[in-house]
């Protein structure tokens, strides 16, 4: 649960992200709506047409340092690339650079929080560079046939680890 005082603060940063962007691009952008809702393994999410970011409380319970710093100016900025340009790639050249030029962030595209409290039902797969875990969506997925995944780093598919059984 988030409490009042780190909402508080959240909005706070929100307003500064916004003031930098407006005197940046020299109009005012419309503020979002801020939401907290869990949501998988996503520490923040942008709805570009409804003008709304979304929260994850559990991972910001735990990384609240990193919220203010990299989570909510990531956010901000898909929105401020929606309302400049339209739809574009997520986190192409636009959004690349109101991170970097605007905010001063490094465009980084995925957080390395510690998913542990999130306490998520997981598969474990493997590639050539060792164990992968799934979600247990991706994981039904692949029994049924609809989908294949591969590695982030080494690009193999994924294939399940199965436990040997004792006898």
């Amino acid at each position: 649960m988030i409490s009042q005082a780190d909402k508080h603060a959240i909005s706070d940063r929100l307003e500064q992200l916004y003031a930098k962007a407006d005197s940046y691009f020299k109009k005012t952008f419309p503020r979002p709506l801020l939401t907290y809702r869990r949501s998988g393994k996503h520490a923040g999410t942008a709805f570009l047409q409804q003008n709304r970011i979304n929260l994850h409380p559990t991972l910001f319970t735990h990384n609240k340092d990193a919220y203010f710093t990299d989570v909510i100016p990531h956010e901000v900025s898909h929105l401020l690339a929606y309302k400049l340009y339209g739809r574009v790639k997520p986190h192409g050249k636009e959004w690349q650079s109101i991170m970097a030029d605007v905010f001063e962030c490094a465009p980084n595209t995925r957080h390395s929080f510690d998913l542990t409290p999130l306490q998520l039902n997981t598969v474990t797969y493997t590639c050539s560079c060792g164990p992968v875990e799934l979600s247990i969506r991706r994981h039904n997925a692949i029994v049924r046939g609809k989908r294949q995944y591969l590695c982030r780093q080494c690009r193999t598919t994924l294939t399940q680890l199965v436990e040997a059984s004792e006898n």
